[in-house]
């Protein structure tokens, strides 16, 4: 049982928990059936962890983490540089299960992969700039320096979405700082995550060190997060449980890291290249089904080039191919599950009673090959306004509600009055423009000129009820250190 997974039965496998570099069930047994969203089948299972295996992870998380941070960071560093390598060497087989477990196409799940890789190597290469401060002290004969050091156990929590990315993309900083993580992924999508445990072994990490657990928020969840050996929780989801999270790591003080939800607004002003703003929306709206926390959930268009926008975007969607995401000619597979179907094809029809005007999509397909699966047709609605649901609650999928604007002090006004501030996009050669959105917008990531997509070096962070804390570059590796005030006098 290296790779952990147990007997199958018939063609579903079964999966073991990753604890202190051992596989093992739920301490009562019970199981969850994780199914496939392009067939329906249910293809893993995995444990449904107690509070019983909450307690025993967090006790060998934290048995394991002062020997760990006792290492230099370079060595640390070195074991997520040799994780990194199983990943990529693995790349085909996890990119697979992903595809299987969330529905993404392969393209995107290699993509996927190779970007989970990048998370852990690059803190990993800059284990030797974790730096410190010294201040001149006001006294004579004394040192005054910051240290930074490692809060302990930390809680990784995922969102279902990109469940292997976010792992890593946790795993890499906490481990490089010297702390130790549990990381719990979501229950619709936890297989690849599990995966990690096999290729922790394969790369030499030590026991302890990085541990993996499944079940429910409910009880396993709320157990690691509320317990007082976990010092620091990273959580990316909805902003509901974000919330739920928050107010949890309260009597302990805990900290905490959250990366919610969004309500990205997309600006296209009448100076702006209409081309390359309906190549930045499709990317933008329709990668992984538009289940992306910073894809573009509302559309701002200027009057003038309303009519040509509007135009050329329902004719690249309505040529967007859906299909089996295991083929490469696939442009969006089906939604992760029945229950955000639902939602989705929900919040579109009451967008329809509420005044807006179908102009693509709005249905499931039909054909044989939808029978199974959870399929929805690209969406485009016009006439929205800013009071209408679909304009203020996240849709995370393959509608596009689109306003027209008249005046750029319109579009930032509209696109500020959202409870979210993830991320947002905007379209226009005018400098004095872009450079009023630096200031005005109220944003953590905008993307000025293209579509979407963060770099390992910036900063992946949200404003409002979209988060607080953040992720990447040396800013997110801040957010896994605390401070120490050394005050060192030498004097006789």
């Amino acid at each position: 049982m290296a790779n952990g997974m147990k007997q199958t039965d018939g063609s579903k496998t079964a999966y073991r928990m990753f604890i202190n570099g051992q596989w093992k069930d739920a301490s009562d047994n019970a199981t969850t059936d994780v199914n496939n969203p392009t067939t329906e089948e249910i293809i893993y299972s995995v444990p449904t962890g107690t509070a019983e295996d909450a307690q025993e992870v967090l006790q060998a998380a934290s048995d394991a983490q002062k020997a760990w941070a006792a290492l230099p960071a370079v060595e640390r560093g070195n074991h997520l540089i040799a994780l990194a390598a199983k990943i990529r060497e693995n790349q085909e087989h996890l990119a697979k299960i992903l595809v299987a477990e969330q529905g993404k196409t392969l393209a995107l799940a290699m993509g996927e992969v190779g970007v989970s890789a990048d998370f852990l190597e690059y803190p990993a290469h800059g284990a030797r700039r974790l730096e410190g401060d010294i201040f001149p002290s006001d006294n004579p004969q004394e040192h005054l320096m910051i240290h930074k050091v490692p809060y302990g156990v930390c809680v990784g929590i995922l969102a279902w979405n990109f469940p292997f990315a976010l792992a890593c993309r946790k795993i890499g900083p906490a481990l490089t700082a010297g702390n130790t993580i549990v990381v719990k992924p979501p229950e619709i999508t936890p297989v690849a995550v599990l995966e990690l445990g096999r290729l922790a072994l394969e790369a030499g990490l030590p026991p302890g060190v990085l541990n993996i657990v499944t079940g429910t928020g409910r009880e396993l969840g709320r157990e690691l997060v509320t317990n007082k050996i976990t010092r620091l929780v990273t959580m990316t989801g909805s902003t509901t449980t974000g919330q739920k999270i928050f107010a949890d790591c309260a009597a302990n003080l805990t900290a905490v890291r959250l990366e919610l939800g969004g309500k990205a607004p997309f600006i296209l002003m009448e100076d702006g290249d209409v081309d390359k703003a309906v190549e930045g929306a499709m990317l933008s709206r329709y990668l992984n089904q538009g289940q992306v926390c910073t894809c573009s959930e509302r559309f701002y268009i200027h009057e003038d080039v309303y009519d040509e926008f509007l135009e050329k975007y329902v004719a690249a969607s309505s040529k967007l191919k859906l299909g089996d995401p295991m083929k490469a000619d696939t442009d969006i597979g089906p939604k992760v599950s029945r229950l955000e179907l639902d939602k989705m094809d929900e919040m579109v029809q009451h967008a329809i009673k509420q005044g807006c005007k179908l102009e693509l999509g709005g249905k499931r397909p039909e054909g044989p090959e939808f029978e199974k699966g959870y399929w929805y047709e690209p969406t485009i609605l016009t006439g929205a306004t800013n009071e209408m649901d679909i304009m203020r609650d996240e849709v995370f999928g393959v509608v596009s509600p689109i306003m027209k604007i008249s005046s750029f002090e319109q579009a930032l006004a509209l696109s500020n009055d959202s409870d979210y501030g993830l991320s947002a996009f905007l379209f226009t050669n005018d400098n004095r423009r872009i450079q009023r959105a630096v200031a005005e917008l109220e944003f953590g990531e905008i993307y000025v000129n293209r579509g979407m997509g963060e770099q390992r070096q910036g900063f992946h962070n949200g404003h409002k009820l979209s988060g607080t804390g953040g992720e990447d570059g040396k800013y997110g590796m801040e957010n896994y250190l605390e401070k120490k005030t050394m005050y060192i006098n030498f004097s006789e």
